[in-house]
């Protein structure tokens, strides 16, 4: 099993890394075919980067669900372990983000952002050890994760589409799109990152006798959760859109990263 893991982990990083080739080879050609590519060539080159994404989807998912049924828990064990769910969420939601709006810079985000992960988690160790007792809430920890997953794959490409939308975007189509694809991130990864904190209250209560103990890492998640909210805050009763918003939606994501490698820079009950 744990070969069938690493076989599907490696296939899955080839072909991620495949996929940010096509995606940029994709820009690149259009770009100097610019108006006299037609809908059919378009479209190849599409479909033929949406295939790649969704291959990588299958190994990543094929590699997690293997090292589960080794392990005998879901992926929240190690850093290994969170940095390829990372993985699979950032997938799910582009692949879905891209299908739903049409717009392919969607998938040469999560593939961009998807490859870097795995390039972290092909660093690190992927050693399996015995959960330590405060991680042996298998049911309550899996859907702890499993909504974090889905959150931080949500802001992730959120991320991707403001920080596009700051540096390349030049048509107001395209700004238009970008805006609304990374606010509609919003309205899923916020929901989920407060399910997230309240399962890991919950958690925390069983595991650690307290509900909050201002450890880093959940004051990290807290922080990011007041940053998702004022964007929200923001464009919804403010009416911010553009710029702010994705400068906002930016500072949100970077919070995301300071949480997720928070085991790194801080010390405290989640140094595991």
């Amino acid at each position: 099993m744990a070969s069938l893991e690493t076989l599907s982990f490696n296939i899955c990083f080839i072909i991620t890394c495949l996929s940010v080739i096509l995606g940029v080879f994709r820009l690149i050609y259009l770009n100097i075919r610019k108006k006299t590519a037609g809908p059919a060539e378009i479209n190849i080159l599409n479909y033929i980067n949406l295939a790649a994404l969704s291959l990588a989807l299958i190994f990543i998912t094929v590699s997690i669900i293997s090292r589960a049924i080794s392990t005998g828990h879901g992926p929240f064990s190690s850093m290994y372990e969170f940095a390829i769910a990372f993985v699979w969420g950032v997938m799910v939601i582009g692949i879905i983000f891209w299908l739903r709006y049409r717009f392919p810079v969607v998938g040469l985000i999560s593939s961009v952002i998807s490859a870097g992960l795995l390039v972290f988690a092909f660093n690190v160790s992927s050693q399996a050890s015995p959960l330590m007792p405060a991680l042996q809430q298998s049911w309550l920890l899996s859907t702890h994760v499993a909504a974090a997953v889905i959150s931080y794959g949500a802001f992730a490409v959120g991320f991707g589409t403001s920080l596009s939308y700051l540096i390349r975007s030049k048509s107001p189509d395209a700004s238009e799109n970008l805006d609304k694809i990374s606010y509609h991130s919003i309205l899923i990864g916020f929901p989920f990152l407060t399910l997230v904190i309240v399962l890991g209250a919950l958690w925390a209560d069983i595991a650690w006798g307290r509900y909050w103990s201002w450890d880093p890492k959940e004051t990290a998640s807290l922080v990011t959760w007041l940053l998702y909210a004022s964007y929200l805050h923001t464009r919804v009763l403010r009416k911010w859109r553009g710029k702010r918003s994705a400068i906002l939606m930016v500072a949100g994501f970077l919070a995301v990263l300071i949480t997720f490698f928070g085991n790194y820079v801080f010390n405290g009950l989640h140094s595991y």
